[in-house]
């Protein structure tokens, strides 16, 4: 019986190469209508989008989190990171994810499918979760984006803590943000082309 492949460690991730991350200039910050009518146009032509939300942090016991309130989607060419804040920006992003054709693939989203449910009054079809197809894999631990691009790549895909925490309620994002949530997205899009299921 063949033996089940074991996760890259921590130290082991930090010892590979840097992924190259998407710049800015590959990047979309959408809320305003028009914005999102044209970033609903342009993700139309694919049938896979890497998918992730980031939501303001909560910091005491029992706080709920009144997110998402930034949703981005991605293909391997370009990133689009949606603010929730304007009420058609937000219907457009409800109906990206009510579509029952395309496959809204990214880490951990079993959080995020709750959230987008009270948020957006949607339950994503073909919402998936990549760590099931390396579980399928055989292995036995949740990867997440930084294992998976380890595994698939042979490189470090960096995260900063900082963005990661930072207030994503607010009005202008800081370019740390934007970079951060589109490559969360766009990570995500790149592990299924290199796992042969983007189209």
């Amino acid at each position: 019986m063949s033996q089940a492949p074991t996760s890259p460690s921590k130290d082991e991730i930090a010892a590979l190469p840097a992924f190259e991350r998407l710049p800015l200039a590959r990047i979309t910050v959408v809320n305003t209508p028009a914005q999102a009518h044209l970033a609903k146009a342009a993700l139309q032509q694919s049938r896979v989008w890497g998918f992730d939300t980031e939501s303001k942090p909560t910091f005491f016991k029992d706080q709920v989190s009144e997110g998402p309130h930034v949703a981005q989607f991605a293909t391997p060419e370009h990133a689009w990171v949606f603010q929730l804040h304007d009420p058609d920006v937000k219907h457009t992003v409800a109906e990206l994810l009510a579509m029952p054709d395309v496959t809204k693939a990214g880490f951990g989203l079993g959080d995020d499918r709750k959230r987008i449910q009270q948020r957006l009054g949607v339950d994503p079809p073909h919402l998936l979760d990549i760590n099931a197809l390396f579980r399928a894999r055989g292995y036995r631990k949740e990867l997440g984006i930084k294992g998976a691009v380890a595994v698939v790549f042979g490189q470090q895909f960096a995260k900063s803590k900082k963005a990661a925490t930072s207030n994503w309620a607010v009005r202008d994002l800081s370019p740390a943000q934007v970079v951060y949530a589109a490559n969360d997205a766009w990570g995500a899009a790149k592990v299924m082309q290199a796992l042969g299921l983007y189209h």
